[in-house]
């Protein structure tokens, strides 16, 4: 089955719309780190990238999927629910005592794999996978989602080495590169790029493009089953930190908060002005 562009821009705002208004109930959540990375999501469950089955989410088949930005967990939840995994009248128990949605990402949430939020962690996770596929003859691919300030970790570079050693060529990796860590921009602090470069020099296939296009990102990712290549692939995606919701993006002072009173009423404002400029 093929989806329209158009159809997954759509979902995107939808999902933006319920991410905002679930983490604005709440009074928490990493709301800007997840509106960087909802296209990415969407197009992975939505567009006919992965393989998964939302009623049968332990399908030995499956494509495996690994948030290690485990910080957006409420991105992942929210995109879930819209593929069927649960109820999304269950995203009401976000960042409650007694439910099982963490601000940071948990593995007991239907269609998640792993429990993750420390910088670095879910990468090397993913990798482990991906090389058991591969001892095992097993034909799934595995994605992850890393966030640009995780690259600041020794486990990145160790996990880099180690899937470009074992030519992992079913671990396909992508950086939501938003510029931003907790308190400045990263080339503030210290500077990342060139990014290719870095992940070329590691044995990684490398592919820059704009993570906010949806045609761009399918473009990058439709393909991946069919290549020839014997390494990892790093694709780096451009995106915005806080996209969609212009009062509350590209400024350091929004990680980790989700919007209050007249901000919360501002940034519903901000996300539908630009779903309607779409």
């Amino acid at each position: 089955m093929k989806v329209s562009i158009s159809g997954l821009k759509k979902k995107s705002h939808g999902i933006r719309k319920t991410m905002m208004d679930m983490c604005i109930k709440a009074g928490t959540g990493h709301v800007t780190s997840s509106l960087s990375c909802i296209d990415i999501l969407v197009a992975l469950y939505h567009g006919c990238i992965m393989k998964h089955d939302p009623g049968n989410p332990e399908w030995e088949e499956r494509d495996r999927f690994i948030l290690s930005k485990g910080q957006a967990s409420p991105a992942l939840y929210t995109v879930l629910a819209d593929a069927g995994y649960f109820d999304p009248e269950k995203l009401n128990r976000f960042a409650q005592k007694d439910g099982s949605f963490g601000v940071h990402l948990q593995h007991d949430v239907p269609g998640v794999e792993i429990t993750s939020g420390s910088l670095g962690q879910g990468f090397g996770v993913a990798a482990g996978i991906a090389l058991g596929a591969k001892m095992n003859r097993e034909l799934y691919m595995v994605f992850t989602l890393l966030g640009d300030g995780e690259c600041y970790e020794g486990s990145i570079w160790e996990t880099a080495m180690f899937a470009s050693h074992n030519r992992l060529n079913n671990l396909i990796a992508i950086i939501d590169r938003n510029y931003l860590c907790v308190t400045d921009f990263t080339e503030n602090l210290i500077a990342l790029e060139p990014m290719e470069d870095k992940w070329k020099a590691f044995g990684w296939d490398v592919l820059r493009i704009n993570g906010h296009s949806m045609e761009c990102i399918v473009d990058s990712l439709s393909t991946v089953r069919s290549r020839r290549s014997g390494k990892p692939l790093m694709i780096i995606a451009d995106t915005v930190k806080g996209e969609g919701v212009d009062c509350i993006s590209n400024n350091p002072i929004w990680h980790g908060l989700s919007p209050k009173g007249e901000d919360a009423d501002m940034a519903r404002i901000c996300l539908e002005r630009s779903c309607g400029n779409e």
